[in-house]
């Protein structure tokens, strides 16, 4: 018997240190736009927009909390003492490109945040957490904590919800998260196949990688995370990422490829290995059919693929077909436009597509799929989870006024090092965890 079970999305709030310091080698938006001048507030409100309008349209929408930064603790295991200011104004001075690093916002690109695996598919029956290590990149290496934290806030009944550490910070177990992981299913409730994509194996150095950009995402931690999560063997792929696609800027899977239900929409780059992929998901997908809708070169060059972010966009099921949520960068390539156009008229699977503006976390390098960590739950688990976070008329008006009090509109990287915002910051998230319920999970509020 199948549990009735809908899929949540959990959006990241954009955090108030959000800015451009182009720290992602190999996110060909991020180093394009490095030390323009951010503008944190309407970014946040651009994310709780996004968020309203799926919530409007019924879909179970949450909120994940930003992280503190300027992040001092990070500072201080460094080496640099004395008091808040004092910190920041030797890092600045000694260090930018480190102030920079632990002042990031990229928490908001929840899509990296974890690897989430449904109760239909674990062994246990229960829904599995494993926060992602994100070694790639120190700047986004010391957010696991804190998201374990948020995690298990949220979802803390152990009889429902089963969380797992970070997997080690080494480059051989590296984890993106569910940047690199979809799930395709019948139905929610039903067991499901759920894709691992891999960049590289770390441990055989025969196998193909990439040369000019690194592989993020590795083979062994992929087939770690599908062990702590008990999942079943028959409801497993791991498909290695095409070497070639992410030396062109597709850093994570889902800049090339998005997947729900049993629909898999992806570029004719995304896959290494293009057939035995499709046809180890067919095998292994069980109650309906694969609906696998290619996107070729000569429709969709990858270039533009990378510069629209046309694969990282949401794909929600609707009454009558699937929507698909774009960025609406897409609106201004012309092959990628003409595509959606030709695309909506296949009578495909993917019958709608619907413009978000998300342009200042796209200037970062982030679409509307990464601004989201997608959680299936049955009907008991729904209840079980924190209710706090889900996003209501109410608390979408709570959030609007909390991001006009305490945003900035205007950050430069010399900003970063402003003691002020660092209070304004910690004041901010002190009353944030106030408005969602979430107890102390942030460093400072600690001790």
């Amino acid at each position: 018997m199948i549990n009735h079970a809908r899929e949540a999305n959990f959006d990241g709030l954009v955090g108030p240190t959000h800015n451009y310091a182009g720290l992602s080698w190999g996110n060909v938006a991020s180093k394009s736009n490095v030390s323009a001048l951010s503008n944190p507030k309407e970014a946040a409100l651009q994310g709780l927009a996004k968020m309203k309008q799926l919530a409007d349209r019924g879909y179970v929408q949450g909120v994940l909390p930003p992280h503190e930064r300027p992040h001092l603790p990070t500072l201080r295991a460094l080496g640099f003492s004395g008091n808040d200011a004092d910190v920041l104004a030797q890092v600045l001075k000694k260090s930018p490109e480190l102030l920079a690093a632990v002042s990031s916002a990229a928490a908001m690109w929840t899509a990296n945040a974890a690897t989430v695996s449904p109760s239909a598919d674990t062994r246990d029956r229960r829904v599995h957490f494993t926060p992602a290590n994100l070694g790639a990149k120190f700047h986004r290496s010391i957010e696991h904590v804190v998201t374990g934290r948020a995690l298990k806030a949220i979802f803390s009944d152990e009889s429902h919800f089963s969380h797992h550490p970070a997997l080690p910070a080494v480059s051989h177990f590296g984890d993106e998260g569910a940047a690199n992981h979809t799930r395709l299913c019948s139905d929610y409730g039903a067991p499901g196949v759920e894709l691992f994509v891999y960049g590289q194996r770390a441990l055989n150095d025969k196998a193909k990688a990439p040369k000019r950009f690194p592989a993020r995402q590795t083979f062994e931690a992929s087939h770690a995370i599908a062990r702590l999560h008990n999942l079943r063997d028959e409801g497993v792929v791991f498909a290695q990422q095409n070497p070639a696609a992410i030396d062109a800027g597709v850093f994570h899977n889902d800049v090339i490829a998005v997947g729900n239900g049993n629909t898999l929409f992806y570029h004719e780059m995304a896959f290494l290995n293009e057939n035995s992929t499709l046809n180890d998901i067919r095998e292994r997908l069980t109650g309906c059919e694969l609906h696998a809708v290619r996107v070729s070169g000569s429709e969709v060059p990858l270039a533009d693929a990378v510069s629209s972010y046309l694969f990282n966009s949401q794909l929600l099921n609707t009454d009558n077909g699937m929507l698909l949520a774009v960025p609406g960068e897409c609106r201004e390539v012309a092959s990628v436009s003409q595509y959606l156009d030709k695309l909506v008229a296949s009578g495909g699977p993917i019958t709608a597509v619907e413009v978000f503006d998300v342009k200042q976390s796209m200037r970062n390098g982030g679409g509307p799929a990464c601004l989201r960590l997608r959680v299936v739950l049955n009907d008991e688990e729904r209840a079980a989870m924190h209710q706090g976070v889900i996003l209501t008329n109410v608390l979408y008006e709570r959030l609007t006024h909390w991001v006009e009090a305490h945003y900035r509109d205007r950050l430069s990287q010399q900003d970063l090092a402003d003691p002020m915002l660092l209070q304004e910051v910690q004041k901010a998230l002190d009353e944030l965890t106030g408005i969602l319920s979430l107890g102390s999970i942030y460093d400072f509020q600690r001790g």
